[in-house]
């Protein structure tokens, strides 16, 4: 009986997050540590191999997590787009493992989500989805999609390819809005402490 490669689980957090100026949406404290942290720690505590693409130029983002386990790599070129993260992180991770993909600005997501995703189908593109099957995060990226993930480019997500390959693609509902709920602006994460404290 022939082992599948376990899943790799690629936190993405290399993002310049322009939109929350000065603030830095990754260093956002949630139930008092920082989103990064946070993110960091659902994925270690899933005890599959987790790797943090993180920017060069945010010493802030690195200090969150120190000590924190998992591996690191850096994005030199992050300012290019989101293609450059994803590549830089996928260079560090077996070529045969499928990768469970992990925005690190998703401050619903749990533990139990990701083992939700993870644990699907490997053959497949597994998608984190609301109950009423909008798709969102985390994904399960395939090892037979990494040569067509190393072409992109830019701000260019995988996006096109979930398109290009939609009859391989499967959702994973997870409760609530978990998957979707994803906060840009100081606006959304005043919106946000408000209903998550009434």
């Amino acid at each position: 009986m022939t082992l599948r490669p376990i899943p790799h689980i690629l936190i993405l957090a290399a993002g310049a997050s322009s939109r929350m100026a000065p603030r830095d949406k990754l260093l956002e404290q949630i139930d008092g540590q920082p989103l990064i942290a946070r993110s960091l720690r659902i994925a270690l505590a899933t005890g599959l191999p987790v790797t943090m693409a993180l920017p060069p130029d945010r010493p802030d983002r690195w200090r969150a997590i120190e000590g924190m386990g998992g591996d690191r790599v850096t994005v030199e070129r992050a300012r290019d787009g989101m293609a450059e993260s994803l590549k830089k992180g996928l260079a560090a991770i077996p070529p045969d493992a499928p990768v469970l993909l992990l925005l690190a600005d998703l401050p619903e997501l749990e533990t139990a989500d990701l083992l939700a995703v993870a644990g699907a189908d490997p053959d497949f593109i597994q998608r984190g989805a609301t109950q009423s099957g909008q798709p969102g995060h985390p994904v399960l990226l395939p090892a037979w999609l990494r040569p067509e993930l190393n072409l992109l480019t830019g701000d260019e997500g995988a996006r096109a390819l979930f398109q290009r390959h939609k009859g391989q693609l499967r959702l994973v509902p997870l409760p609530d809005n978990r998957a979707l709920t994803d906060l840009d602006t100081p606006e959304d994460w005043a919106r946000w402490r408000a209903l998550r404290h009434q």
